[in-house]
Formats: structure tokens, sequence, C-alpha cells
């Protein structure tokens, strides 16, 4: 006979514990996020593939040279870097490896969310994607000269191991706070998060300006900067794994494979269950859409920086740290806005925002630094609230007692569809070769999210969904 499960008083004391250690997990995995994904990474990588292309296509011609006047050297024959057989351009090479990475998100991150519902063992789980992926960062030390395709399979492995890990880490939030704080909890993550990226970067802005100084080429500040986020990932990871702890599940498919196929099953139920809540599937496709827009507009934007602007490394990190610092306040500041105005009233003035970005960026001068700070500014003021309030609006049309299933298939999204802007990108990049195309494409994910939103009648939704309706919706 199967002894039954003894689960432990969840004492205030014992959960506020977890939390203190759950919060530190956003500080570390912040620094891939904001060193890599959005400084780093993509500017550094182009470079490499453009140095791969002058090889193949201009040998005698020196590398430095080549890669400076790559742009008028390039014609519709030369100029490509082989991946699995294409020829792709090196300025849209980092928008495919960032495709590939998400398209295979879609696959792996249900499988991951499976396994961590079926087995119990989400702090094994957490800890096995972090480290993952923070030895795939500290690998990009090592890509240099044309080492274009290590730096792709290693950034692919980080973001997967990064969107894994993310999501075992959310499911956590229902686990270690009771619904009336849950709020609080993921507020203040979130803002710790904010801190640990602005942190690292702040140090690492310090080596990128001191380089010089220090003995160290550009190229080699940019890989250990790289390196560093790394390190940060895999040092304070160590933090929540020691605070966290495992809860009992109750007897379930004995293997992995079985847990993955029985937690397949209750996901397709669960989409299935879908048709019955109309207006939580529209306006969970509205979310998508506009929050892929978001996405790829912030992990492009450094690229964009550095290939259309031809702005520096410092004014690049600069931005960052600034936005780092604003989208906290953002946030704050659209929150205020929503109890006054509504939270959908404040969402959809948020995308307007947003639309307007995109269509100015394609009119910033070249080298104008100033005008690349005020468009960051912008984006600070409403990268946060967009997510927050959304993830807020979110909360009230879907049914209770099955917030953390649903809750698991947004993350699951979230992480998973953002393929179709960087996809966008990248095709926008391949035919036109121009970032300030790229860019403005990027303007009809906000328009037909905005739409769709608009068309969400939320008070409807919440009341099918079983809960009361807030005053400020």
């Amino acid at each position: 006979m199967t002894a039954p499960l003894v689960i432990e008083a969840e004492t205030p004391q014992a959960r506020r514990r977890e939390q203190r250690g759950w919060y530190w997990y956003d500080w570390a995995n912040s620094a891939f996020y904001t060193t890599i994904i959005s400084v780093f990474l993509g500017p550094y990588l182009i470079p490499v593939a453009k140095t791969a292309a002058c090889r193949q296509d201009f040998p005698s011609m020196p590398a430095d040279t080549c890669v400076r006047d790559f742009d008028r050297l390039a014609t519709n024959r030369l100029g490509f870097v082989d991946v699995l057989g294409a020829d792709i351009r090196p300025a849209a090479f980092f928008g495919l490896v960032l495709t590939a990475s998400v398209l295979l998100q879609i696959v792996l991150l249900p499988i991951v969310g499976a396994l961590a519902d079926h087995t119990g063992r989400k702090k094994e789980l957490l800890g096995g994607f972090a480290y993952a992926g923070a030895l795939a960062t500290l690998g990009l030390f090592f890509v240099a000269g044309d080492r274009y395709l290590l730096g792709g399979v290693l950034f692919i492995l980080a973001n997967v191991s990064y969107g894994a890990s993310i999501v075992v880490y959310d499911s956590f939030l229902p686990q270690i706070s009771a619904a009336d704080e849950r709020d609080a909890v993921s507020s203040r993550g979130w803002a710790i998060g904010y801190l640990g990226g602005f942190l690292l970067l702040a140090l690492n802005l310090v080596l990128f300006l001191k380089h010089d100084a220090l003995g160290l080429s550009e190229g080699m500040a940019v890989r250990i900067c790289m390196m560093s986020a790394g390190l940060w990932w895999a040092i304070f990871t160590i933090i929540p794994l020691l605070a966290l702890r495992n809860r009992p599940v109750p007897p379930h498919e004995s293997t992995a494979l079985r847990s993955v196929g029985g937690s397949f099953r209750q996901l397709g139920r669960t989409l299935a269950e879908l048709r019955r809540y109309p207006g939580t599937l529209l306006f969970l496709v509205a979310y998508l859409i506009y929050n892929d827009g978001v996405q790829t507009v912030i992990g492009n934007s450094a690229a964009y920086a550095s290939e259309a602007l031809k702005l520096s490394k410092t004014v690049q990190i600069t931005a960052i740290l600034m936005v780092q610092l604003v989208a906290f306040l953002g946030a704050l500041f659209l929150g205020l806005l929503a109890r006054r105005y509504g939270t959908k009233r404040t969402v959809l003035g948020s995308l307007v925002v947003w639309t307007a970005i995109v269509v100015v960026a394609v009119f910033l001068r070249e080298g104008a630094a100033t005008q690349f700070y005020a468009m960051g500014f912008a984006i600070a003021l409403v990268l946060g609230g967009t997510q927050a309030l959304s993830r807020s609006l979110y909360s009230h049309v879907i049914p209770r007692g099955r917030e953390a299933e649903y809750f698991s298939l947004l993350q699951i999204s979230d992480k998973g569809s953002a393929f179709i802007g960087a996809l966008t990108v990248t095709l926008a990049l391949q035919f036109s070769n121009s970032y300030r195309v790229a860019i403005v494409s990027l303007v009809v994910f906000f328009i037909i999210g905005f739409v769709m939103l608009m068309a969400v009648n939320l008070p409807k939704a919440i009341r099918e969904a079983g809960n009361e309706v807030p005053e400020h919706i």
C-alpha cells in the first residue's frame, strides 16, 4: 500500500525564506539578458561573421579593412557566410540564431513544464538549465576571429537553457506565496532582476571604457564582459538552489517519458478548454502578438544602434543602463496611470507609444547619440509597464484554481512565440540589408495587437472565467 503524501505546513516565515532565495534567480539570470542579448553579442557576432565572409571572398584584403568597408564590398554574390548550406548575410546571422533558439523553445519548453510538474524535481531542473546556460555563456569568451558558427551554437544553447530555467523558476511562485501576496512577490523579483542587470552592466561599462588602459583590445574586453555574464549567472544561482525546496507531487507516471506524455495530455485538455473562454483566448493571442514586437525591439536594439546608427559600444551600454533604471520607474508610473484611467486603456496607450518608437527609429540620424538616448528613454517608460499590466490583466481572465496551469501556458507561449518577430527582422535584413527597414517592419505587431486587445470585452471575459470584475480594468 502506498503511503499518503505528507505536505509540510507552509508558515509565513518559511514562505518568506524561500521568497528571499527565489528573488536571487532573477538577479542571477538578468545578466544574460542585459549583457548578452541586449548589448554585446549582436554587435560582436556580426563583425565575426563579416570576418569569415572576408576571408572567404576577399582573402587578399586585410580583415580589418574588409570588415570596415564590408557594406560597400558586399554584392549579390559576395559577402555571405555558410549556415547549414545556406548563404546568409552577416547582418542577418544574429537574427537567424535568435530565431532558431526561440523555435527550439517552442518545442522544448512544454517538455520542461511537463517534467517539472510531473516529477516535482523543480530545484534540480532549475539548477541543470541554469548551469547549462551559464556554461554556454562562459564559452562565448572563445568566440573570436571567424568563429561565427561557434558563437551561434553557444548562444542557441544558452538562450534555450535560459528560457527553460525561467519556466521552472516561475512555476515556484504559486508554491512560495499566498494568493494575496503573489503580486508583491512577483514585482519584487522583477525589480531585483532590473537591479542585477544594471549592476553587472555598469561594471562591464567600466571595463569596456578602460580596456586601453588595461592593455586589452576592444574585442578582448567584449569577450570578458560576455564571460562575466556566465560567471554572474552561475555564482548567484547558488542562492536560490539553497533556499528553494521541492514539493511532493501526486502519484504519476513512473518514467520521465510517461510523465511527458501525461503532461502533454493535460496541456491538450487545457488548450481545448480555452474554447470555453473566448475572451481569455483572444487576450492571450493579442498579448503574444504585441509582446513579440516588444521582445524583438529589445533583442535587436544594440545591433540596430551598431549597424544602422554606427554608435559606439559606450553609447549602447549607457543607454541600456538608463533603460534598466527607468524601466522599473516606468512600471510604477504606468501602474499609477492604470489606477486612474484603467488597466486596458493604459496598455493600449503603451502600444501607441511602441508604434511611434519603431516609426521614429527609422528617421534617427547616423551617429546621433542624443536621439538614441531619447528613444531608449521612451522604450524604458513603457517596457516594464506593458508587460506587468498585461500579466495583471491576464490574471483576471483565467479560472480560479487553475492559475498555475494557465500561467504556465502563458510563460511557454511568451518564451516560445518570439520567433515570428525574430524571423521578420531576419527576412527584412536578408532581402533589404537595412536595419531601418527591419525595425519599421515590427510596427505591424503593435497595430495588430492593439486592434485585438481593443476587441477583448474584458468585463465579459472576467465573468466567463468566474471572477469578479475589478473597479479599475
